[in-house]
């Protein structure tokens, strides 16, 4: 019976033993499950914040990188503001330089007159002292004879005497001088004209590189730029100018050197700020169709200007470089105007030198037509202009025209100088070259000044836009002879004194008036 017990009993233990070892195995193996549930869940939470964390990185490496776009294109538009701006101050100098040199020339010309007259003036001197030395000794004789007079006095009454002679001697020199000069001027015409008008020619520069179009508002240069720039880029690709955007309100700033394309790149953006949609297909677009009647309108513009001045038989190309002046302008002046205003200067001077008009209309309508690609080649447009010319078979005349007409070449025809003479008188006639309104008034007071400066003047008025003097004298003071002799002075001191373009005329007015009253 104990034995039974203990067998009950071992086989009791052993049960429980083998419950005991199930029941660690059973919980063993939930713990493991739910740690691997758990190590699941913790590699997945661990999986979503490493994809976040990727994510806010890629976000802040984009911000940054167009952060550092904005400044590196912020820093390229100031560098390229910084070289427009020295090109502005470069072109300056250089037309600092432009003129400093023509201001030399005149001054060489100018010397060069006046040591001429001054030899003239001293051989007439030295001819007048030798008669006046025969005749002060005549007389000194005749006055020791007749009045007992002693030499001191009698030199003294002498001087008196003959400088008054002298004085109105030189006015009725001057007097007979000049109506010598106009009885000759039917014979001297030609020459006079060709070359005392050639002397007044104008330099010629190219203005203005910039224009500028209005925007309704600041929104629309944000849309102007477009995302990340691309809509500004593919304009300046399109038209091949440079666009400036700052911080000036209602404006946007288009450069370029070709006018042509700064003309179809202001057209192109004001019809793209009204049309409102601006990306790059509808840019090309648009840029497209302008610059098409942009042409158009050259074509049209150089046939206009040859029928104008009634000269047919041009190569279309020529007629199309013609047409592009109308988009030039020197100091403010239109330059497909100017040509056909010195074409009909040129053909007025020829029909009174008997010479071809048609020809000379020819030369003048064509002889700033280098300034059509001027800053597409090197060289200056005398050169540039003769070479397109005789590529394109003008005449030879035509051709030495436009190479000659600033004087930089060998001068063989004259049509040459008929062109250079008609181009300083449409360039220094009153109103075709703006000045400034201080610069005007001072030249004016200038003129007046000298003119007031001689004795006997009452009044000086400059008018014709200073191309005339007219001087009031006093009548009980100065006679008709010294009144000659003042307007020939004054003439004089303003050539040395006062630097003109073209030519100033002195008119010097003496009158008496006699009043009565009847009682």
């Amino acid at each position: 019976m104990e034995t039974v017990q203990w067998i009950t009993a071992i086989v009791a233990s052993l049960f429980s033993i083998i419950a005991t070892y199930l029941c660690v195995r059973f919980v063993d193996a939930r713990r493991q499950a739910d740690a691997a549930i758990r190590a699941k869940e913790i590699l997945h939470r661990a999986e979503i914040d490493a994809e976040t964390t990727i994510r806010e990185a890629e976000l802040r490496i984009k911000e940054k990188a167009i952060q550092l776009k904005e400044e590196n294109e912020n820093e390229f538009r100031k560098i390229r503001q910084e070289l427009h701006n020295r090109e502005r101050i470069l072109d300056k100098r250089q037309d600092t330089l432009d003129k400093q040199a023509n201001d030399q020339r005149k001054l060489e010309k100018l010397v060069e007159n006046t040591q001429r007259k001054l030899a003239e003036r001293i051989a007439d001197t030295n001819r007048r002292n030798e008669e006046l030395a025969k005749l002060i000794e005549k007389e000194r004789l005749t006055l020791h004879e007749f009045s007992g007079l002693n030499r001191e006095e009698a030199t003294e009454k002498l001087l008196q005497q003959l400088e008054k002679e002298l004085c109105e001697e030189t006015g009725s020199f001057i007097l007979r001088y000049e109506k010598q000069q106009k009885e000759r001027c039917e014979i001297l015409t030609r020459n006079i004209l060709l070359g005392a008008m050639q002397r007044y020619a104008a330099p010629h520069t190219a203005e203005s590189t910039t224009c500028t179009v209005d925007i309704p508002n600041d929104d629309m240069k944000g849309r102007i730029i477009g995302r990340e720039g691309r809509n500004i880029r593919a304009f300046e690709k399109a038209t091949g100018v440079d666009m400036i955007i700052d911080d000036t309100p209602g404006v946007v700033i288009v450069s370029g050197f070709d006018p042509i394309r700064r003309e179809v790149a202001r057209l192109a953006l004001n019809r793209l700020i009204a049309d409102g949609r601006i990306h790059p297909s509808r840019i090309e677009e648009i840029v497209s169709e302008t610059n098409h009647e942009i042409q158009m309108f050259i074509q049209k513009a150089g046939q206009d200007a040859i029928q104008e001045v009634e000269i047919f038989g041009l190569n279309e190309r020529t007629v199309n470089l013609l047409g592009r002046l109308h988009f030039r302008t020197s100091y403010s002046q239109n330059v497909l105007r100017h040509a056909v205003e010195v074409a009909f200067l040129s053909g007025l001077i020829a029909v009174e030198l008997g010479l071809n008009e048609k020809l000379a209309r020819r030369c003048g309508l064509l002889h700033d037509i280098g300034k059509a690609v001027d800053h597409e080649t090197e060289g200056g447009h005398p050169k540039i202009g003769a070479d397109l010319l005789k590529r394109y078979g003008e005449p030879v005349e035509v051709v030495q025209a436009a190479l000659g007409h600033h004087e930089d070449a060998k001068i063989d025809y004259p049509y040459t100088i008929i062109v250079a003479a008609a181009d300083a008188c449409s360039a220094s006639r009153p109103g075709a070259r703006r000045e400034s309104l201080e610069h005007y008034i001072r030249r004016m007071e200038e003129l007046e000044a000298i003119a007031n400066e001689f004795p006997g003047v009452e009044q000086a008025y400059a008018v014709q836009a200073g191309r005339e003097m007219r001087v009031l004298l006093n009548a009980q003071q100065i006679t008709d002879e010294v009144a000659a002799q003042i307007c020939h002075n004054i003439a004089h001191s303003l050539t040395e004194r006062v630097q003109f373009p073209g030519e100033i005329k002195v008119t010097v007015i003496r009158e008496t008036r006699f009043v009565e009253v009847a009682k």
